[in-house]
């Protein structure tokens, strides 16, 4: 099916001939989780090119395609060169954002390909999730939800960020995840002002708000979800500013839906924060699509153009951060639907104070 709606793309581009290279779109399109290989497809065929230590994996899990072993010294590129020469392609799609300039220059030195930079091809099929895709997602989700409430009986005092984040990813391996979708961010006391603080050797202390940024992967795709909570009790204003960002995300919960832009999206949130007096700590976007990447289309940002449609999987995820204070964020993960949301992520919302 996918591979009839990409060929169904390729006189408006101007191509006869797509090479997939970048891992996540290979396997969206094939189903092959091994890292070397690349897909080729043209008008008539679908070809699987790698080499041999996949040649059994990838004859059971590329399905569709012809499988390609290549064997010889030069690897890879004679065999593109060979297979687009014996299926007389002339205009060759390659992904822009994906393919190197050293890989490029060698392609076009050696072949009398015209070759075709496609950006965001793949990733507009990858947009809207299938129903096994949003199951994945979903048992994913499960993983994250399971690994907050266990993670709620080991944070102490004493304990580094370092290990609270070691010990959510063990336990999500434990229950049946692949791991963690990402490096996760836990940023205790005055880290917690970095959006993006990941786990350090840092001591979590009485007092100290931990913010928790983490996913569990499963079946190759994410989730990602984020929970703050005190070790004792915080500080006033840190409690005052986990009221706004907790407001803010209900307040985008209960209004977002399919057919709203990625600016109105991202307003909801923020202008809540600003009249509450805090727009200039929240610096970032208001949440992303996920998927087989954690971060993938659309995007939400004060300048987003992206439209949200029934089918896409995105978080909502605003924050405060004040220097040498902390900050607050709490993020779920949402499946638009045609009449409204499925929130993924169940984990209590409410300010936990262990």
């Amino acid at each position: 099916m996918t591979i009839k709606r990409t060929r169904e793309k390729f006189e408006t581009l101007g191509i006869d001939g797509l090479l997939i290279t970048d891992e996540l779109n290979r396997r969206y399109m094939t189903g092959f989780t091994g890292t070397a290989g690349v897909a080729l497809i043209t008008k008539d065929e679908a070809i699987f090119l790698t080499d041999f230590r996949y040649d059994e994996q990838a004859r059971e899990q590329v399905l569709g395609y012809e499988v390609n072993i290549h064997k010889s010294s030069k690897g890879l590129m004679e065999n593109i060169l060979a297979t687009t020469k014996r299926l007389s392609v002339k205009n060759l799609g390659f992904e822009a954002s994906d393919v190197s300039y050293d890989f490029y220059s060698k392609l076009k030195e050696e072949s009398e390909l015209n070759l075709v930079p496609t950006t965001k091809f793949i990733e507009t099929f990858r947009l809207i999730k299938t129903e096994e895709e949003i199951e994945n997602i979903r048992q994913a989700a499960k993983f994250s939800d399971a690994a907050f409430t266990h993670i709620q009986g080991f944070i102490r005092p004493g304990v580094t960020e370092l290990e609270v984040s070691n010990e959510l990813e063990d336990f999500m391996k434990k229950q049946g995840a692949d791991g963690g979708s990402f490096k996760f961010i836990v940023a205790s006391g005055h880290r917690g002002a970095l959006p993006h603080g990941v786990a350090s050797e840092k001591v979590i202390k009485k007092g100290d708000m931990v913010k928790l940024d983490f996913g569990a992967l499963y079946k190759g795709y994410c989730s990602d979800m984020t929970r703050t909570l005190s070790v004792g009790e915080p500080n006033p204003k840190l409690k005052e500013i986990y009221d706004i960002v907790n407001g803010a995300l209900q307040l985008t919960l209960n209004n977002i839906k399919a057919g709203m832009n990625a600016k109105e999206i991202d307003s909801i949130a923020r202008d809540y924060i600003t009249e509450k007096g805090y727009g200039e700590y929240f610096g970032h976007g208001l949440g992303h699509g996920i998927g087989l990447n954690i971060h993938e289309d659309p995007f939400f940002s004060q300048d987003g153009t992206d439209e949200l449609l029934p089918g896409m999987v995105v978080t909502i995820e605003p924050g405060i951060y004040i220097p040498e204070l902390g900050g607050v964020r709490i993020e779920d993960d949402i499946l638009i639907k045609e009449d409204g949301i499925e929130i993924l992520t169940h984990s209590t919302k409410d300010l936990i104070i262990l």
